[in-house]
């Protein structure tokens, strides 16, 4: 098994996070998947590339490399996106996960659960108890699953949007 290694990231990661992105989606197509993010690439969408970039400027971005590639990433704010205001907020502290991607090339290697364990020491590190995520809760409900088996329990269902976009908000107690 190849050793994963997480970094910080910056600016220059952009071009590898929407590279993620976009594998992610190609293998949510090929696998009949579309509700998640749709069917073209996510890095011709400049309202995608504005959130990375707006989120890598709030918050702090990792990199998970297997073999000094890249393979996943994973952004961690201080709070959730707007699209979330509707919801009843924490009352407290939190860190908050944004963009988790992974290029497909490195799946069933571990990286996403790797970065999800680190930014459960982050927001211990900051002295923060509540680590907060949410994902598409469409289809068969995978996604959602997936967070779970990495020890987050599930909050509050919502949708988004007109197309009323199911999604799943998760917390776990760090």
């Amino acid at each position: 098994m190849e050793i994963i290694s997480i970094r910080e990231g910056g600016p220059e990661d952009i071009p590898a996070i929407l590279h993620m992105l976009d594998s992610s989606v190609e293998w949510l197509v090929s696998q009949g998947r579309t509700g998640q993010w749709g069917t073209k690439p996510l890095s011709e969408s400049p309202k995608t590339v504005e959130s990375v970039a707006r989120y890598m400027d709030e918050g702090d971005v990792f990199i998970a490399e297997v073999g000094g590639v890249p393979a996943a990433t994973l952004t961690l704010t201080d709070s959730p996106g707007a699209y979330l205001s509707h919801l009843p907020q924490p009352g407290e502290p939190e860190r908050y996960i944004h963009w988790l991607a992974s290029d497909r090339r490195f799946k069933g290697h571990g990286v996403g659960s790797a970065l999800l364990a680190h930014a459960v020491e982050e927001t211990r590190r900051a002295g923060v108890s509540l680590l907060r995520v949410d994902c598409y809760a469409g289809d068969d409900g995978k996604l959602v699953r997936y967070y779970e088996s990495n020890g987050f329990t599930r909050t509050e269902a919502f949708t988004v949007g007109e197309n009323n976009w199911p999604g799943q908000l998760l917390v776990r107690r760090v």
